[in-house]
């Protein structure tokens, strides 16, 4: 078995699993926290503010500044676990 480690916060933390269905898009939002977006099945796209697509892919993971616009999408369908909290950085 291996284990890594993604995070310890101390302070409150949301963890989420996000399913973005094949053709689906999370459209462009602020980050109203730091944010890590790590791919677990599928692939997909993400962008930052400058909306270029960035292709990512099972094992991959994106990370976003509080405040950074961003976006979202999968033409075949792609899970992330979402982590949200002030002390990301």
């Amino acid at each position: 078995a291996i284990y890594t480690r993604i995070i310890k916060t101390s302070e409150p933390s949301i963890l989420g699993c996000m399913y973005i269905e094949p053709n689906g898009v999370v459209g462009y939002h602020e980050a109203p926290v730091p944010q890590l977006f790590l791919v677990v099945q599928g692939e997909g796209w993400v962008t930052g503010e400058d909306r270029k697509r960035i292709f990512v892919k099972r094992g991959e993971c994106v990370f976003w500044e509080k405040g950074e616009w961003h976006e979202s999408g999968s033409d075949e369908g792609m899970t992330a676990i979402v982590i949200q909290s002030e002390t990301l950085n």
